[in-house]
């Protein structure tokens, strides 16, 4: 304890904070801070998480996935490829520039040309300025996913970011890792503006005096403060010294749950962690019989309860509830007797062995989950050999589909369906990239074509219709083996309210933070 509370203080005081931080302003410990103030220069949470601080979306979700109004007011289809958005009036820039059509349309060139958001922006021909306050996007063909895209869409001060530096470097220029104008200076339209920032000790954010949306948060200023450790991270919340945390790892959720005058707050995440089962290394697998024993056989509910503390969600399918291809028919099936009956009637009745590989530092008990997997199928008769390996290990030899069963986990960057099937399940295709994560070498024409004209339905009904029937299909076909969405945890202080502006991406909407 006595080393747990030193580098406790190490943190705090390294953040110029002392064990009597003033309680009028609020300090959030985070195991990262953002590398960069740039919003383009890294696809990442911490990216995200910052961008909705410092700039606003020009859509956002919801807790339940749906889609709300930010810097654009409404939006409409105008046709297959074209939609169009209406920007609020009014909007100031913390540069005191006000925000127009030209600033979205320069943010919008400048996502195409990032390294990491360039995939995003693919589907899209160009952006057009239709007057001051209104602007189109335009897809190459018939695109059912801008709502989801116009959540990446942060506008930026183009004014500002205009020019060149005195050492003769363009202001706007995207530079991976480097100490560019935009990674270290910010103008943007959100509920906060940074005073002070030192790199991996901490960044100090005040109220934006002129945000546009006053029906906001009581926040004035927050100290983002990062601490690597998780029990740190915990002893700073529950001695009083920070008011919130993220992440709360599951062995510390007691502890947050058991103290006064704190609350633990859980979401069901959306990264799905599954088990591929090779059709092309072991010849077992290619009968669709042994692959529904293998998944009645793992009881993913168990995982969830004891090696999880039951911090997941069990699932039966790739997306979670509120992705346009959820079903809520497709439920975990573990049944031990069927297991060993379907194993019979594949002719396998004697069982079979193997190999599994896993990473052990990727997903929450990654390892533990695998060797849980493991004993399970040797009830019905299989024996697994089983490797786990470090992440930077493991995933060169997952490129190679190194084994007759295989963990990964997903989370789709467009917070759908499709996104899991495109890369998991759709028939490996080098040209395309489809299917690039598949080693489990399932292929079905009647689920790519599903999951390909998914793509280009702009009806949300049918297009859900479709990729429900894609879902189905693979749950019917025991494509994979579903275990569960990794869930995701907050820790504060009762009187600071995190519950309304938590969410299943991970980034809590702070501008909107009341605190009591």
């Amino acid at each position: 304890m006595k080393t747990m509370k030193s580098k406790l203080a190490v943190a705090l005081m390294a953040a110029g904070l002392s064990f009597s931080a003033a309680a009028a302003d609020i300090t959030v410990a985070y195991d990262a801070d953002p590398v960069s103030l740039d919003p383009h220069e890294q696809l990442s949470g911490g990216t995200l998480q910052m961008s909705h601080m410092v700039f606003d979306p020009l859509v956002r979700y919801t807790q339940k996935l749906d889609f709300e109004p930010r810097l654009a007011e409404k939006w409409e289809r105008v046709d297959d490829t074209t939609f169009r958005f209406s920007l609020r009036k009014g909007v100031k820039f913390h540069s005191g520039n006000e925000l127009t059509a030209d600033d979205v349309v320069w943010t919008f060139e400048r996502l195409k040309n990032s390294p990491d958001f360039k995939a995003i922006f693919e589907p899209y021909e160009k952006m057009v300025k239709v007057d001051d306050y209104t602007v189109e996007l335009v897809s190459k063909g018939a695109y059912p996913l801008v709502l989801q895209t116009a959540t990446y869409i942060f506008p930026m001060d183009s004014k500002f970011y205009s020019g060149m530096t005195e050492d003769g470097k363009e202001k706007g220029e995207v530079v991976k890792h480097g100490n560019s104008f935009a990674s270290t200076n910010v103008s943007g339209t959100g509920p906060f503006i940074v005073t002070q920032r030192e790199q991996g000790v901490k960044v100090t954010f005040e109220r934006f005096g002129d945000y546009w949306d006053k029906n906001t948060g009581n926040v004035d200023k927050l100290t983002l403060v990062p601490i690597k450790e998780d029990a740190t991270r915990v002893a700073a919340l529950l001695s009083g010294d920070v008011d919130m945390i993220a992440p709360v790892a599951p062995n510390d959720h007691k502890r947050v749950k058991d103290a006064k005058n704190v609350d633990l707050v859980t979401l069901p995440g959306t990264r799905i962690i599954t088990f591929q089962m090779n059709q092309n290394s072991n010849e077992a697998l290619k009968d669709v019989r042994v692959r529904q024993a293998i998944v009645h056989a793992i009881n993913n509910e168990g995982i969830v309860k004891k090696i999880m503390k039951g911090f997941a969600t069990t699932a039966g399918q790739q997306g979670p509830e509120g992705y346009a291809g959820y079903s809520a028919d497709l439920v975990p099936r573990y049944d031990l007797k069927k297991a060993k009956q379907l194993m019979k009637e594949a002719g396998y009745e004697d069982g079979f062995a193997l190999s599994m590989m896993a990473p052990n530092n990727r997903y929450v008990n990654d390892a533990k989950i695998a060797q849980a997997a493991a004993a399970m199928l040797s009830k019905i008769g299989i024996k697994v050999d089983l490797k786990t390996m470090p992440k930077a290990q493991y995933w060169p030899e997952f490129d190679k589909c190194a084994a007759d069963m295989l963990m990964i986990g997903w989370h789709s960057d467009t917070e759908d369906s499709a996104n899991f099937s495109e890369f998991l399940t759709m028939t490996r295709n080098e040209e395309s990239g489809k299917g690039q994560y598949n080693c489990g070498y399932y292929s079905n024409a009647e689920v790519d074509k599903l999951v390909m004209d998914s793509n280009i339905e702009t009806d949300p009904a049918k297009r859900a219709q479709m990729l429900q029937k894609v879902e189905a299909t693979l749950y019917n076909e025991a494509a994979f083996v579903p275990l569960h969405w990794q869930n995701l945890a907050w820790g504060a202080k009762s009187n600071v309210e995190i519950a309304p502006i938590v969410n299943a991406m991970n980034f809590p909407y702070f501008g909107d933070l009341v605190v009591k």
